[in-house]
């Protein structure tokens, strides 16, 4: 069931790292304003796919368009400036800098009067920030820390979010606010997600689709409302 009018096409995707395959003919897609999660097991080729279409990881064989554009290869940085962003599992924000200096840092590809706006937004948004801009990122807890990275992605006026694992070592109360925060920039913005959960449970709740990666091969492909229905997913992965 491929996604209308994708943003993000990854066609027969092969890559891994050094001479060891980790992800075999992965092919997947997200729509415009769409919200996609990537489930599987550790080690299934979640991650390593979103590095592939960030330029972080080599593409071996296959191809990526982003806006309708071939990106196979492209650098991470000629990425960002397309709109594509990717929220890593950890070290999302420079910790000995400002929540000012992250969301200035994070503008590079943005012009300065341009800049100052998208600052002004990402105040609004998400207030923890402007109560915290003078504050070092690595004091701040790990659910602010997130809304920090969310908040840069914004200031490089990013189209689409790769995100990997969101959900990760926060409290089940900061769980719920960065998912309801996802689903915001997604109905408010029109931003599309290509996100990597281990909780599968949040994950499909937000989701529109989700793809299932088992031993770095997708397996099933569903509605993510179908998903839900069932009682457990184990038996997939």
């Amino acid at each position: 069931m491929p996604a209308i009018d994708p943003i993000l096409d990854i066609a027969g995707l092969h890559t891994g790292y050094g001479s060891r395959e980790a992800v075999f003919d992965v092919s997947l897609s997200v729509g415009e304003g769409e919200v996609v999660t990537l489930v599987g097991h550790n080690g299934a080729g979640k991650t390593t796919t979103l590095k592939a279409a960030m330029g972080l990881l080599a593409v071996w064989a296959g191809e990526i368009r982003f806006l309708d554009r071939r990106i196979t290869n492209s650098s991470s940085a000629a990425n960002v400036r397309r709109g594509l962003c990717m929220l890593l599992e950890d070290d999302f924000v420079f910790r000995d800098l400002t929540v000012a200096e992250n969301l200035q840092l994070a503008a590079f590809t943005t012009a300065s009067d341009r800049a100052a706006e998208i600052r002004r937004d990402v105040f609004e948004l998400l207030p923890v920030l402007a109560d915290r801009r003078g504050q070092r990122a690595g004091t701040m807890s790990g659910g602010e820390r997130r809304m920090l990275s969310v908040g840069m992605a914004l200031m490089s006026e990013a189209r689409m979010l790769l995100l990997d694992e969101p959900s990760l070592g926060l409290a089940p109360v900061l769980v719920e606010q960065v998912m309801g925060l996802i689903e915001q920039l997604v109905a408010e913005r029109g931003l599309s997600v290509l996100m990597v959960e281990q909780n599968v449970d949040q994950a499909l709740r937000i989701a529109d689709r989700a793809y299932v990666l088992r031993a770095g091969r997708i397996v099933v492909e569903e509605d993510a409302s179908a998903l839900r229905q069932r009682s457990q997913w184990w038996d997939l992965f």
